[in-house]
This record gives C-alpha cells, sequence and structure tokens, in this order.
C-alpha cells in the first residue's frame, strides 16, 4: 500500500465531506479513492469514516488521524515544491477564496494576469460571500473583509474598502437633489446588510465623526452587481462599494451624493494559513496580487501590517 497516496485520499474525503469530491480533487477515479481507504482502515485497523447516502464523516479515530496527518502532508508537499523552486519551477494548484464583490470584478482578472506569468500554475477560485476555514476546507489565500479570526492564520492588511454614497443622474432628476440628511431619509435606497444597521440606518463618516441617518431601504440584497446594476437603473440610490463603480462614476452614469460623507469602511485582509510553509505558488501569487489590490480605484491603503491571529 502506498501510505501517503492513501492518507492523501482520506485527507481529501475529510474535507470534501465525500469520495467523489476527493476523487476530483486529486484527479483519479472514484473506485481508486474508495480502495485507498479501505486499505487505510485495514492497515490501522479501525474505522476511519461513516458514510451516508449524502455525506462522509470522519469517526473519532478517523478525526484524530485527519488532524495529525493533514500538517504533515502539507509539510511533505512544501518540501518538494521547495526543491522544485530551487530548479527554477513555480508550478502547483493554488485555492484561492474571496468575497464575490471584489473577486469577480478585480481579482480574476489580477489571476489571469498571474497564470500568463506561471503558467504552470492552476488556480481554483472559489466567489462566494462566506466565512470559510482555510485549513480545513484546504485553501492557500483569502481576501477577506473584516478581520478573520478564529484560525491559526497570518494575517496581512491590505487597507478600507471605500463605501459612497451614488444615483444616477435620472434618479436625481426625478428626485430632486440629494443636499441634506432630510434628503438622504426620503428618497428609496438600495443597501446591503453589511452596512445597514437593524434600525435601517446607515453610519457616515466625515473627517472622523459619525453620523447615523435613519433610510428608507426599498432593497435589500447581498449581490453587489444587483447593487450596481439597480443603481445604473434609476430606480433608487444607495450605498456601494467605491471600486465596483469606479468607471461609471468617471463616465457620469453615476453620481457621487453627499461626497463629504461616506458610508462606515471595511477593512480588507489577505490571509494564509500559519500551519503551512509558504509553498512558492503561494508567495508568488502573494507576490503578484498584493499590489495589484492595493492599486484599486477604492482601496484606501496604509502602511500594511503582518500579525498572527492564533486560535485558542
Amino acid at each position: 500500500m502506498d501510505i501517503a497516496a492513501a492518507l492523501r485520499a482520506f485527507v481529501r474525503t475529510v474535507e470534501r465531506g465525500s469520495v467523489s469530491g476527493a476523487a476530483r480533487d486529486l484527479g483519479v477515479s472514484q473506485p481508486a479513492v474508495t480502495k485507498h481507504l479501505r486499505n487505510l482502515e485495514a492497515h490501522v485497523g479501525a474505522r476511519l469514516l461513516e458514510r451516508s447516502s449524502r455525506l462522509v464523516r470522519p469517526t473519532p479515530s478517523g478525526q484524530a488521524l485527519y488532524e495529525a496527518s493533514r500538517s504533515a502532508l502539507l509539510t511533505i508537499e512544501s518540501a518538494l515544491e521547495g526543491v522544485r523552486r530551487d530548479m527554477g519551477e513555480i508550478e502547483g494548484l493554488l485555492r484561492v477564496h474571496a468575497p464575490s464583490c471584489i473577486g469577480a470584478k478585480h481579482l480574476h482578472p489580477i489571476v489571469m494576469a498571474f497564470q500568463k506569468k506561471f503558467p504552470t500554475v492552476t488556480v481554483d477560485l472559489v466567489l462566494e460571500d462566506r466565512s470559510v476555514d482555510l485549513v480545513y476546507e484546504n485553501y492557500d489565500l483569502a481576501l477577506k473583509y473584516g478581520r478573520p479570526e478564529g484560525q491559526d492564520l497570518i494575517v496581512r492588511r491590505l487597507g478600507q474598502i471605500r463605501r459612497i454614497l451614488v444615483a444616477s443622474p435620472s434618479f436625481l432628476s426625478r428626485s430632486g437633489p440629494i443636499d441634506d440628511m432630510e434628503d438622504l431619509s426620503r428618497i428609496d435606497v438600495i443597501t446591503t446588510a453589511a452596512v445597514l444597521s437593524p434600525r435601517d440606518t446607515l453610519i457616515l463618516v466625515r473627517d472622523g465623526e459619525t453620523l447615523e441617518v435613519p433610510v428608507r431601504p426599498v432593497l435589500r440584497t447581498n449581490n453587489a452587481q444587483v447593487i450596481a446594476n439597480t443603481l445604473l437603473g434609476g430606480r433608487v440610490a444607495g450605498p456601494v462599494q467605491h471600486l465596483l463603480v469606479s468607471e461609471e462614476l468617471a463616465r457620469g452614469e453615476l453620481i457621487r451624493v453627499l461626497p463629504d460623507y461616506e458610508v462606515k469602511s471595511a477593512d480588507v485582509f489577505l490571509a494564509y494559513p500559519s500551519i503551512r510553509f509558504m509553498r512558492p505558488a503561494v508567495r508568488a501569487f502573494t507576490d503578484f496580487v498584493v499590489p495589484a489590490l492595493k492599486a484599486i480605484d477604492g482601496v484606501d491603503t496604509g502602511e500594511p501590517t503582518v500579525t498572527r491571529s492564533v486560535a485558542l
């Protein structure tokens, strides 16, 4: 039995929750993964996985083996890739997670430029608006809004995501100018739960001072493209990430309202697991993506900091 291959199949099955998912990740057949799992259970003399029609979960013995073997496999893979790096090779699979808003519009073209430079790197780019466990879900890097917590991570702050108030010219021609907070409170707005309080108020910032303003949301959504399209359609006004509409602002398709104010911003971080050695592909991607992200119009940067967050 190839113990390394069997452990790799076992770890991916636990992380994916299915044999078929592990087979896809490893590029082998489902029967091959099943054989590895059967041989591994026979080798250790214990049942490692509980199987149902929908999900595969580790037994207590399997969980213990998973915790012990995942970091060891990562160390071995890092060492092997380190040798390849010394031979001048940057290659392999890179798994990246990011919010869909910045990911589709900005991170995707950055990834394409990176792959043009390093064509032997395969990137799994997963864009979704949820928090992920980088270690358990086997991500190399994640772009996150708000400081990540609860994991063993290396965290690098990139800057702040600016949020501004905008409306289309057609909306302003119907509603009239928005010159003060009373005007903002009377109009229809589109927004997201990330910026709206439970009391339907927006927190606006000017010169370091904050102001809480009641608003009238007619549409709430977690989809950035829906927000941008609705604003462009002229039905409502509202807050939006500057980086999503910078081109539309430059063309005059959207106009800033109350330009002395901004909606409370969010910090953006790049995070990667601290239990892993930084593989050459990860290091190359980090060196490539950080300056590109910081150059996005709508990301306010300061001096980036590198800190360690350790789960207790």
